[in-house]
């Protein structure tokens, strides 16, 4: 079959990959894609906001499977768009994708389908929000409600630092229209994983765990981002722990969605927080994480094509996932200065070297100039290996990532850190 891959960044390189060695899969096709994925696809230079034109695109190419990476067009409604064209398509439509695009819409139906969460208050005014900081205490966590592509979440340890970040959201400042309400939350204690789900109606298919590294500098320290790094499996989400994720969010959610007429199919995201009172949910996104994509795609053995397919298709009861044994690990390369500002364009050196020495190169925000590979955003390359252990994938992709020549780049040196004492 042929597969439309919606999308360029970094878990587009990796569904690309994986659906090009698909046994289902005769064809990839990304847009916008990137210079790493033009490797793995045939690119179209049609962007992921572009809505008439992926409606176009699709008339155009006739592929039997869409698959909608990112999160800003499943909130804009595509899949909706799509569907009304009879395609086939991997992900929700915009009622089920308002679970990521509005975060105290999100907290709201936790609230009701009884979910375990952190308590909150959602706020659109300065003064209320400040009270409310003043009468919890630090640390706080501040939430921006809308799409901040994972950096609208600021951890306060002070309450000034909340004061201030409350001030900023709402004035405009930080987050432009994402900021206008504002989550304030409870600060959740305990180890931190991404349990994944492929959903289709009422059929719910976990994927491997895994475990993020969103602070920006080693020891979890510094602003949150996109995601700086990740490992699967997660050691820390253990059978017993999997099985609560499974029946006390991931089922009560995808149920409240279906009460409001919203049917998931999908990809169902759940951050959780393993706390002393057992997994509580940190948030809610309705696409593949990136970059835990990264790693989950070199260990999936199942063809990708027909378990995207039969969820598409709503047949996917009965299909079980394969995974390789071990590990995988993927560590970020962001530009320097990033999730503020940085500069684009630099030349990247040295990422045959890098692939030669036993890793899979997923580009993320990478373009080319003058025959060059060169940064074209906050994070992009995202270096992944396998291995019998976290420590031994780990090794890998760090002695690979010496032969990077880029003065430009740079990139935490401890993700899978608490995988590898735990192994230790």
């Amino acid at each position: 079959m042929k597969v439309l891959v919606v999308g360029g960044g970094g878990r587009e390189h990796a569904l690309c990959w994986k659906l090009k060695r698909s046994v289902s899969v005769s064809e990839v096709v990304c847009a916008p894609g990137n210079p790493g994925i033009a490797a793995d696809a045939r690119c179209v230079p049609v962007g992921a906001e572009n809505i008439n034109g992926l409606l176009a695109l699709a008339a155009s190419e006739k592929p039997d499977l869409i698959v909608v990476g990112p999160e800003v067009p499943l909130v804009a409604g595509l899949g909706n768009r799509l569907r009304e064209k009879s395609f086939a398509v991997f992900g929700p439509d915009k009622a089920a994708a308002n679970l990521e695009g509005s975060k105290s819409f999100s907290k709201r139906l936790m609230y009701e389908a009884g979910i375990p969460t952190a308590r909150f208050e959602v706020h659109v005014n300065v003064d209320e929000a400040i009270d409310t900081i003043r009468s919890w205490g630090a640390p706080i966590v501040v939430k921006a409600s809308g799409l901040a592509a994972g950096k609208g979440v600021i951890v306060a340890q002070s309450e000034k630092k909340a004061v201030d970040a409350v001030r900023d959201m709402l004035s405009g400042n930080a987050f432009g229209e994402a900021g206008s309400q504002v989550i304030i939350e409870e600060c959740l204690v305990g180890e931190e994983a991404s349990c994944l789900f492929i959903v289709s109606g009422d059929t719910i298919l976990p994927l491997a765990s895994s475990q993020d590294h969103k602070a920006l500098l080693d020891g979890d320290l510094g602003p949150n981002t996109g995601g700086m790094g990740a490992y699967s499996p997660a050691p820390c989400v253990t059978a017993a722990v999997a099985e609560q994720v499974l029946e006390t969010i991931a089922r009560p959610i995808v149920a409240a969605l279906k009460r409001k007429g919203a049917e998931f199919i999908g990809t169902l995201y759940v951050g959780v927080m393993l706390t002393e009172d057992g997994p509580k949910t940190l948030e809610f996104n309705v696409r593949f994480g990136d970059p835990e994509c990264q790693p989950l795609m070199n260990r999936l053995k199942s063809d990708l094509g027909e378990v995207l397919l039969a969820a598409a298709e709503k047949r996917l009861d009965g299909i079980e996932l394969e995974w390789e044994k071990g590990s995988a690990l993927c560590v970020v390369v962001a530009s320097d200065g990033y999730p503020g500002s940085f500069e684009k364009g630099q030349p990247i050196g040295g990422l045959d070297a890098i692939a030669a020495a036993g890793t899979t190169v997923f580009h993320a925000g990478t373009a080319a100039k003058n025959g060059a590979i060169v940064n074209g955003g906050g994070r992009v390359l995202g270096v992944t290996a396998t291995g019998a252990t976290v420590k031994e994938a780990q090794h890998t992709v760090y002695h690979a990532l010496e032969s990077l020549d880029w003065p430009g780049g740079f990139y935490r040196r401890d993700i899978g850190y608490r995988a590898v004492a735990r192994e230790s």
